[in-house]
């Protein structure tokens, strides 16, 4: 048990450096929305393709015809999660998307929890304490950080909003076909789907991007790829639910790492918000143990 709780909060060290590497690619005005969807995705399935020929893993139940269209959903689901939340971060700050992006812990626990109530595939989110925890967290994130100004809704914010709920949706679903890969199949086949499918759509041109970009998004293929194949392990062996209430300290780093590399200012609702957290991560590991 011990290790499946050190692997989320690993996990969600490499979310916040994932970000903050993230903003500072779409810092440059050459990369839009869909330059870096693509070769994200790009970078993604490159770093796991020297892994796929041994970490290779597919039940036959995969490919069933339920299944395969639960698994082309995902993808279009996440395709479009990014290209909102990248356009999002390529306009407005991270201390001003990040109270938005917060909703999906909120809206990724309340999905499972009414799931638990149809599917016996969920049934192992049921627990209320570790759901009131969840959204005692949550809900401290977002109201802690939002101010006046999130409220008027831009359309970087809505943008945020309605990519923060697809996301949710995508990681809820994906568990109903989990148990039919290893993590990193199931993370592999995802990446490169959606790859193909941008850059059919998109067609982007490399040449368009320097050198130091390119070697960000390679970092943040690598960055990425670990943190979705522990989301996935953590989703498969300890629940949804609980591995989202760990996940929920990225936000810390998240911060952290704007005020160290962004120079992003930190204010003392942010620190109190922490501090809630930080109680409710403890108080759902001492029950889970």
């Amino acid at each position: 048990m011990i290790k499946i709780i050190y692997l989320p909060l690993f996990g969600a060290i490499l979310e916040g450096a994932g970000v903050i590497l993230q903003k500072r690619v779409l810092r440059n005005h050459k990369i839009n929305s869909q330059n870096y969807l693509v070769y994200g995705f790009l970078a993604i399935v490159l770093v796991m393709l020297p892994f796929s020929f041994f970490f290779w893993e597919i039940s036959p139940e995969a490919k069933s015809l339920t299944n395969i269209i639960i698994f082309l959903s995902i993808v279009i689901i996440s395709i479009i999660a990014n290209i909102l939340i990248i356009y999002s971060l390529k306009k407005e700050n991270i201390t001003e998307i990040e109270p938005i992006r917060l909703m999906q812990p909120l809206f990724t626990i309340l999905l499972a929890f009414i799931l638990s109530f149809f599917f016996v595939i969920y049934s192992d989110e049921g627990s209320v304490l570790i759901l009131l925890l969840g959204l005692i967290a949550s809900l401290s994130l977002v109201f802690a950080h939002i101010k006046k100004h999130h409220l008027s809704f831009n359309k970087y914010a809505i943008a945020a909003i309605i990519s923060s709920f697809l996301f949710s949706i995508e990681l809820v679903i994906s568990k109903f076909i989990l148990s039919y890969y290893n993590s990193f199949t199931f993370y592999f086949l995802r990446c490169l789907l959606i790859f193909v499918v941008s850059w059919i759509i998109f067609h982007p041109k490399l040449s368009s991007i320097e050198n130091k970009p390119k070697i960000m998004i390679f970092i943040g293929g690598i960055i990425w790829t670990i943190y979705r194949i522990i989301m996935y392990y953590g989703y498969a062996t300890v629940g949804i639910v609980f591995t989202t209430m760990l996940f929920i300290l990225a936000p810390i780093f998240i911060y952290l790492f704007a005020w160290m590399f962004l120079n992003e200012k930190i204010e003392w609702r942010q620190i109190i918000s922490s501090v809630v957290i930080i109680i409710c991560v403890v108080i759902a590991i001492i029950v889970e143990i």
